[in-house]
């Protein structure tokens, strides 16, 4: 079994085809999204359709939660609070709806899936580095937690001797190990790649894989454009930062 695990797709409609194009020639049997469908792009109502048409789990995201009545946007700084506040003028009653019914967290087998961290998901704690990730994995008891909500691909591995970060590539998980990963972003990526980003999961090898898709980045651009959303916002997208 393969299981393809997008995050932060962010509206981004043409990053989030590019994705499952890749996830479906690549044999994925499930799709789990671990949240923030919506956000920062200009396609949320279309790529809600997409994800609940596809995924067999998705999770709640901070941007979800804002854009459907939550309190988080009081939080986000200018312009991830105007993409909000638009997102939420613009999603159909319905998808507002689901979105409020999502999950923070759910397990699957023997992994633990959550947007931010497992420790609080409801407080949007953000794992950034070793460091971040030490304390987290006295919070689960799972052989591994996958998160996104950083839009930075990352392994954290435990083992009797501490924490390490890994980069982001193919690993067979160690038996007797614990892990953090962090499945970066499909519709706006941080660390300076801007191709969309998910992990291929193999089961049941334990074994993970990232993918990196290229998107048409200027039709997604385009879109932001019209929607008289922040500029920054769609530039970034060309940069992955």
């Amino acid at each position: 079994m393969k299981t393809a695990l997008l995050s932060d797709v962010h509206a981004n409609l043409e990053a989030l085809e590019a994705v499952l194009k890749a996830a479906d020639e690549r044999g994925a049997g499930r799709i789990l999204c671990l949240g923030d469908v919506v956000g920062y792009g200009a396609s949320p109502n279309e790529c809600l359709k997409l994800i609940r048409e596809r995924c067999q789990v998705v999770l709640l995201g901070n941007h979800d939660s804002a854009a459907s009545g939550g309190p988080e946007a009081a939080r986000f700084n200018p312009n991830a609070k105007a993409a909000a506040l638009w997102t939420t003028r613009t999603l159909t009653p319905d998808n507002r709806d689901y979105l409020r019914s999502l999950s923070l967290s759910d397990k699957v087998d023997s992994y633990l899936y959550v947007h931010a961290s497992p420790a609080a998901p409801r407080d949007w704690e953000y794992i950034f580095d070793r460091f971040d990730a030490e304390p987290q994995f006295q919070f689960f008891t799972e052989h591994a937690c996958f998160i996104g909500h950083t839009h930075q691909p990352a392994i954290f591995e435990r083992s009797s001797s501490g924490c390490i970060y890994l980069p982001p590539t193919r690993l067979l998980f160690h038996s007797a190990h614990r892990y953090i990963v962090n499945v970066g972003s499909v519709g706006q990526p941080r660390d300076r790649d801007p191709r969309a980003c998910f992990v291929l999961l193999h089961e049941p090898a334990g074994e993970i894989e990232f993918v990196r898709v290229p998107y048409d980045i200027e039709a997604a651009q385009e879109k932001i454009q019209a929607a008289r959303l922040p500029l920054v916002l769609a530039s970034r997208l060309a940069t992955g930062e």
